[in-house]
């Protein structure tokens, strides 16, 4: 076998892997993800059924998702914000059993994912800074939607970068090869920032635990 031809074999190898690793973070993300709407939406009904009640992710002044539930953020839409999870999740969930069971995808799918992934990153950035510099509290679930979010915006947007999405010239630009090259440690940094972000506006209390 040619150095070209093993090149090549060896490309759809890793191509095919990365599909399969994306088809598993969708897969696994859109599950976790929906517990998390649902056990929000769950919670929520508690407390619009008693309002003294306590909801289970209240667990300090800072984890307080009690405290945010009752904040107009928390209904942008007219309505709790979890019920955008319960719609949206189960798309992540579907769409990584189909690539697991060995779908292809058309390419209007796709944009429809990314344009999706996209409005939920912006979402969660937005409901990051409310609840660290409006609300002034953190809410567990949350906190696990944001994690489900950053990585599958992440990952579908590399694998839609590579596929030609956005156009051959990005495809085959240097800096989505490294990108994807350096995928991770750049994941990595993204979720340091939001870890420090935490860390910094909430110093008050977390020093008083040490």
């Amino acid at each position: 076998m040619s150095a070209d031809v093993s090149g090549r074999v060896g490309a759809a190898r890793a191509e095919t892997a990365g599909d399969r690793a994306l088809a598993v973070l969708l897969l696994a993300g859109g599950l976790l993800g929906l517990t998390a709407a649902f056990v929000l939406v769950v919670e929520k009904i508690a407390l619009l059924g008693d309002a003294s009640y306590t909801p289970s992710c209240s667990l300090n002044p800072v984890l307080d998702c009690g405290s945010i539930m009752t904040t107009a953020q928390a209904e942008v839409l007219g309505f709790p914000n979890p019920l955008l999870g319960i719609a949206a999740f189960p798309v992540l969930t579907a769409t990584g059993a189909a690539l697991l069971a060995g779908a292809r995808l058309a390419r209007w799918y796709w944009a429809g994912l990314q344009a999706g992934v996209t409005l939920g990153l912006g979402f969660v950035c937005w409901l990051i800074f409310q609840s660290l510099y409006r609300i002034s509290a953190l809410c567990p679930y949350c906190m696990v939607v944001w994690a489900v979010v950053l990585p599958v915006f992440w990952y579908v947007t590399l694998r839609n970068a590579r596929a030609g999405l956005f156009g051959a010239r990005v495809a085959g630009a240097r800096v989505t090869r490294t990108l994807r090259e350096w995928h991770l440690l750049a994941l990595t940094v993204a979720v340091l920032v939001v870890l420090g972000l935490i860390a910094e506006r909430f110093w008050y209390y977390w020093r008083t635990l040490l």
